[in-house]
């Protein structure tokens, strides 16, 4: 796949702008506060319908203005689709070749994307929850079906969470309907766990190899760690297992669900050893860099098509080495926009294929010089 346009209309520091790519390179050149990663930020909002930066759509707004609106051409197998997402009144719509979308996981099966930014160590040194997030998003792009399953489990945990307030406050509570509540809890809590096991499992058939492309070191994984610890997979006896765990006496006093997937954790192991904990800042990015490499792999098996990588400013973060591990890894096989505020990040055989943008003061124009398609 690859998106032949994007369009923003009060976006960030942009008014109007409409920027075309071509299938393979593309570079954004310009200085810090240009607005290089806006645009990258919009692509990142028209495929997942959020932001990588920012939990508030409202400070997306360019201005004044009172709403934001996005578009985008996708071309999947030659077969153009318009996409869009208006936001507005603090309602965000979804359509697709300008039919109305309600449900996201129709929505989110035609843009697919992985981005590297400098804040991506945080997937190692952060908290668990943004090891969380991540791999949720990155799920629901591959298996859509994965945000219902997430959306139904997050709406019951809500839910769960504020009858376990109540009979800690000794308030009235329905029993029947409590019970009701774990089963479904439990059932979507089964469904979410399958499916990250999974997930982490095609991961681990890429990273270490990939891993030791890029560092020469052996034995990368990433771990799935549950809150709960299975010996089966199978629904019966995760089901068994789930119940026997949970103890409502200790939800009761912390005032909360402490047992779901809501408290899983994921781990960067090299040789047995927690990256987080114990490896050096090189390591942990070459980590990362070898997870999204993995990703790329999945998409393209599982999907059929090449997902569109955004490299925000990462060429400054990487050494030469690194830098040419991840060319060899895209070159010619992936449509790639690429951020950087001084184009001699970029070697001269990479721009010769490329097609360069200028961006200042929010305004992109086709670089003078740049012959490229």
């Amino acid at each position: 796949m690859f998106l032949n346009k994007v369009e923003l209309q009060n976006f960030r520091n942009y008014e109007k702008q409409t920027i075309s790519f071509k299938s393979g390179i593309n570079i954004l050149v310009g200085k810090n506060g240009s607005g290089k990663t806006n645009i990258l930020e919009s692509i990142y909002y028209l495929a997942i319908t959020h932001s990588h930066r920012t939990h508030d759509d409202s400070l997306l707004i360019n201005n004044k203005n009172e709403f934001f609106k996005l578009k985008g051409i996708v071309s999947i197998n030659s077969i153009k689709t318009n996409l869009e997402i208006d936001y507005i009144n603090k309602k965000k719509l979804l359509k697709i070749d300008n039919n109305d979308i309600n449900a996201l996981n129709k929505y989110s099966s035609y843009l697919k994307i992985i981005i590297f930014f400098p804040d991506d160590l945080d997937l190692i040194k952060g908290l668990p929850d943004v090891r969380r997030k991540y791999i949720s998003t990155e799920i629901g792009q591959v298996y859509p079906s994965y945000n219902k399953v997430l959306d139904d489990y997050n709406r019951i945990l809500k839910n769960r969470n504020e009858y376990i307030k109540k009979i800690r406050n000794n308030e009235y509570y329905n029993k029947q309907y409590l019970e009701i509540l774990n089963d479904y809890y439990i059932k979507k809590s089964i469904l979410l766990y399958k499916m990250r096991k999974k997930y982490v499992e095609k991961i681990n058939d890429y990273i270490e190899n990939i891993f030791k492309d890029i560092t020469g070191l052996d034995k990368l994984t990433l771990e799935y760690v549950p809150i709960i610890d299975f010996n089966s997979y199978k629904d019966t006896e995760m089901y068994d297992k789930i119940k026997n765990s949970i103890n409502f006496n200790e939800e009761i006093s912390y005032g909360k669900s402490i047992y779901g997937p809501h408290r899983d954790e994921f781990k960067f192991m090299l040789n047995d050893i927690n990256l987080k904990q114990y490896g050096s800042q090189g390591q942990q990015r070459a980590a990362v860099l070898a997870l999204k490499l993995s990703e790329i792999n999945i998409f393209t098996k599982v999907i059929g098509s090449t997902p569109i990588l955004l490299l925000d400013d990462v060429f400054s973060e990487l050494d030469e080495d690194r830098k040419n591990n991840l060319l060899k890894y895209i070159n010619g096989k992936i449509q790639t926009i690429i951020t950087t505020t001084d184009i001699d990040n970029i070697d001269n055989k990479t721009l010769k294929k490329a097609r360069v943008f200028e961006i200042s003061s929010g305004k992109v124009l086709r670089r003078k010089d740049d012959r490229n398609g």
